[in-house]
């Protein structure tokens, strides 16, 4: 989808600038302007809106995410379909995805724990539910701060979530989906369920800690490493607990009915796999740093199994073919380009407090009275007689006055 829709309006939808772009969908920062609020919105290219399979995808992500309400998840606020485009209205986040984070090194013990908890209680909401994400990787985790308290994760796009379903595949026989972080069931198009997704979170729990994903090279080769390879060491990798590498080692088993019963207790395993470090940086690489790649240009349409290239997106190192998924990345946000510091949600209303006081002096000093002046003595306005000087008043005076005797 090239054409950029800046400055333009879709229903209500005041559009602002591009977030990110993919080969599918374009997301853009929009006001709502009926509500005043920020949205990011996802347009779907109108040369996909005449494909049947894919309105019924747009259509399950849409009606798949706007059932879903938890802390943890992006929420939806609308979807329509306004002159043959498609489009979906989502929270904007203000983070950057967890891609971003890793790309930067591997991440310590308890920032890894911290954040994937978020993501094993969403997924595990979602499975309660009877849902499978079966897109589940660092470049669908959105990282923020809430309340400035702590990071704060929100899992994005269901564009391949499904109920009761198989490896998802197109009719033609297209894998959807991200290779890198996918289950074994999932790419042969085996039913599929919340273990699918937690084996995608134990590769996570792995490229958090080492700075990289399990399995690199080729499509195929990354493939061939899920379908048939055990996930390596990550003691090997980085200076951690062998303990660590039993707990990946399960939760990428390659039947599911080996895994953990569910995304929590992956993770809780983890935990006490890593408690000696949960408190050490970052763990230091034993191996040879493999974790970037040559830049190569994004995919768009979906990507049969057993051709093309492992190829980027989201404008990061670990690079992943995928299907109906956030666009890239612009700038150094998922949802959001701004790197402006914001100030401190204090810092408005105590300037306000500051200036009324102010206004308070001021009235208070101009509507004082000014120093009053000297209060002259009192002269009677009684006419006064004095002895042996004539009066004028022709009236006659008394003969006698009365006298009070004080006792």
């Amino acid at each position: 989808m090239s054409e950029d829709l800046s400055g333009r309006r879709i229903a209500h939808y005041r559009i602002d600038g591009v977030l990110g772009r993919g080969g599918m969908s374009v997301t853009y920062r929009a006001t709502d302007v009926r509500l005043g609020r920020k949205v990011a919105l996802k347009v779907i290219g109108e040369h996909l809106a005449p494909d049947a399979e894919f309105r019924e995808r747009f259509v399950d992500e849409a009606r798949n995410t706007s059932a879903i309400d938890h802390a943890n998840i992006v929420p939806l606020y609308d979807f329509d379909e306004v002159e043959g485009l498609l489009y979906i209205a989502m929270r904007l986040v203000d983070g950057q995805d967890l891609s971003g984070h890793i790309k930067e090194g591997p991440l310590t013990p308890a920032r890894t724990l911290m954040l994937l908890a978020q993501v094993a209680e969403a997924l595990d909401m979602l499975h309660g539910k009877g849902l499978v994400h079966l897109d589940v990787k660092p470049a669908n985790v959105l990282v923020t701060q809430k309340e400035g308290v702590r990071e704060h994760v929100y899992v994005a796009d269901f564009g391949l979530t499904r109920r009761g379903a198989t490896g998802h595949r197109t009719r033609t026989g297209d894998f959807l989906g991200s290779p890198t972080y996918a289950a074994p069931e999932h790419l042969r198009g085996e039913p599929v369920d919340g273990r699918t997704d937690q084996y995608a979170l134990a590769c996570m729990i792995f490229a958090c800690l080492s700075g990289r994903p399990p399995f690199q090279g080729g499509v195929q080769e990354v493939i061939a490493g899920h379908l048939g390879s055990v996930v390596p060491a990550l003691s090997q990798v980085v200076a951690l607990p062998p303990a660590i590498d039993d707990v990946i080692r399960k939760g990428t088993s390659k039947d599911p009915a080996q895994r953990y019963a569910n995304c929590a207790e992956l993770v809780n395993a983890a935990r006490v796999a890593l408690a000696g470090v949960a408190q050490s940086s970052a763990p230091a690489q034993l191996g040879p740093q493999s974790g970037s790649f040559p830049a190569q240009s994004p995919v768009s349409g979906p990507m049969p199994v057993q051709q093309g290239q492992y190829q980027g997106g989201y404008q990061q190192q670990l690079q992943d073919p995928v299907r109906l998924r956030p666009p890239n990345q612009v700038g150094v946000s998922a949802f959001t380009s701004s790197n402006k510091k914001e100030r401190p949600a204090w810092f408005a209303p105590v300037i306000a407090a500051v200036a009324a006081i102010v206004v308070i002096i001021i009235v208070v000093v101009i509507l004082s009275p000014g120093d009053e002046p000297a209060r002259q003595p009192k002269t009677s306005s009684a006419p006064s007689l004095n002895i042996g000087e004539e009066t004028t008043s022709k009236k006659p005076l008394p003969t006698s006055v009365p006298v009070r005797t004080s006792r």
